[in-house]
């Protein structure tokens, strides 16, 4: 399987996820996908200890990063960093696009620099400057995030915001007569995220989907582990099956097992 030492601008380098109960949550997603755990100290400005990051791991290399709630009352969620060449330089355009800033770009020492901006659409993500740490060292296999996407109600006007701060070019796909076309976000010749509409009560947000070998397997075990079903699972043509759970803390998640190969 592939690793990775690199992103380039606009992809998305890594995955993260915060909850209330954050033992709980480790539990819940190393029975699903077997990941092993890096227990990470964290501390503030004046050395003042922040809790535990753990360092999600497929065959020793990190995946994903799971840490406690930073606020009382902050529901559990998965978020999505977005690489980035320069995150003061992002966080300004950000502005200039109509975005807002919630974390003004901090360095974590060894590792990069970061920064949370909020779209104009309303869904919030993550800017990563890597210094030391590019990102998830895995993806697109079994235990690791595969696609990420977001949703949003205006998807095309959103998804100009992007292009404006990460250089993000957009590209619809015909996906049949009875579906919408579907966007993609490309960076050059290579397709690395989606966007889509807001359907029903839905809250703008980054989707996170995890490869599974078996999708029904996996909604099965998840619901064992005490995971509940968002939408039943769904052959995409040409794409594979997915799966839409939430977990035991309230997050949400996908899964995707990749279609058949041909010949």
């Amino acid at each position: 399987m592939a690793t990775f030492e690199s992103y380039q601008q606009g992809t998305p380098s890594w995955i993260e996820y915060s909850s209330a109960d954050q033992p709980a949550s480790k539990e819940f997603y190393s029975q699903l996908f077997g990941w092993d755990y890096d227990d990470q100290p964290m501390n503030d400005d004046q050395g003042q200890s922040l809790g535990t990051y753990s360092l999600a791991k497929v065959q020793g290399d990190s995946v994903a990063g799971l840490g406690p709630a930073m606020a009382p009352g902050q529901p559990a969620s998965w978020g999505v960093y977005l690489a980035t060449d320069d995150v003061d330089a992002s966080v300004e355009k950000a502005r200039q696009a109509g975005g807002q800033v919630h974390v003004e770009p901090m360095d974590v020492p060894d590792q990069g620099r970061m920064a949370w901006i909020q779209d104009p659409g309303g869904a919030s993500v993550g800017l990563w400057q890597e210094k030391g740490f590019a990102g998830s060292v895995r993806a697109n296999e079994p235990g690791t995030n595969i696609w990420n996407e977001l949703t949003v109600a205006d998807p095309a006007g959103t998804g100009q915001f992007y292009s404006d701060v990460l250089g993000l070019q957009t590209q619809q796909h015909d996906m049949g007569p009875d579906n919408p076309p579907y966007t993609t976000f490309n960076v050059g010749d290579k397709t690395v995220a989606g966007t889509m509409a807001l359907d029903g009560d839905m809250q703008p947000h980054w989707n996170v989907y995890f490869n599974v070998d078996d999708v029904d397997a996996a909604v099965a075990k998840a619901e064992q582990l005490g995971a509940s079903v968002v939408a039943p699972a769904m052959d995409v043509p040409g794409q594979g099956r997915f799966g839409y759970l939430r977990d035991p803390q309230g997050a949400t998640f996908n899964l995707m097992q990749n279609a058949p190969q041909q010949g």
